[in-house]
């Protein structure tokens, strides 16, 4: 009885302390990494070749550098770099920014796929009518190429999520890392601990990708935007 009232505390603990910073790394990680995205699909697709040449490098250095030896590198290899920040605050916001570049640079191909995938025509005829080209990529291409790219975007949502995790190896205290101090001064019940946490990873993820994921390749399908 004793061992069920100590899980419990601790799922409770979990749930309470671990999971809220879990989404907030990954709420961040995706939104920055959107930003990013975008403008490097953007000068990839639009910009001039040295514009391309940028984002092409960019994405091949940042999709072959592990998420963990990122996280080392801004959270605790480069301090000063947030220097502005209150001490504590430094690794949390390096691990951010880990994920966000990491992030980017997946997204970008993501959003550039889409945006190739919108016809065209649909470019020429909006220049036709006096578009410039930066008009007709607003107003135009990109609301094609989000919506495109949505199923895309939960996949990669499911990442993020994911990869927060290795937040725990540079001290924050997300979901994992919370989990693994509790099994380690608990061994006897780290199995139904980690159990616990794999659950709730998935009904973070799983949810999302076949909501997203799949219905909107269907919808997708249905107006003819691509979706296969």
């Amino acid at each position: 009885m004793q061992e069920s009232v100590d899980l419990g505390t601790i799922i409770t603990a979990i749930i309470v302390f671990g999971l809220p910073a879990t989404l907030f790394l990954t709420a961040l990680g995706l939104v920055l990494g959107f930003v990013f995205g975008l403008l490097l699909a953007l000068m990839r697709v639009y910009g001039s070749v040295e514009l391309q040449w940028i984002a092409n490098g960019y994405e091949k250095i940042l999709r072959g550098i592990p998420i963990l030896v990122l996280m080392f590198i801004f959270g605790w290899g480069l301090p000063g770099l947030f220097f502005f920040l209150p001490a504590e605050m430094r690794t949390l916001a390096g691990v951010i920014l880990s994920l966000s570049l990491r992030s980017a640079a997946y997204q970008s191909q993501l959003y550039r796929g889409a945006i190739l995938s919108v016809s065209e025509g649909q470019m020429l005829a909006a220049r036709s009518v006096g578009m410039s080209t930066m008009q007709a990529s607003r107003y135009i291409v990109l609301p094609q190429a989000l919506r495109i790219a949505v199923p895309g975007f939960s996949n990669e949502y499911a990442v993020v999520i994911k990869d927060s995790a290795f937040a725990a190896a540079v001290g924050v205290p997300e979901m994992f890392r919370i989990s693994r101090s509790f099994s380690m001064s608990n061994p006897e019940l780290n199995l139904l601990i980690m159990v616990t946490v794999a659950v709730i990873y998935l009904a973070f993820t799983f949810p999302v990708t076949k909501i997203l994921g799949e219905r909107m390749t269907r919808n997708l399908r249905k107006l003819g935007l691509g979706g296969g």
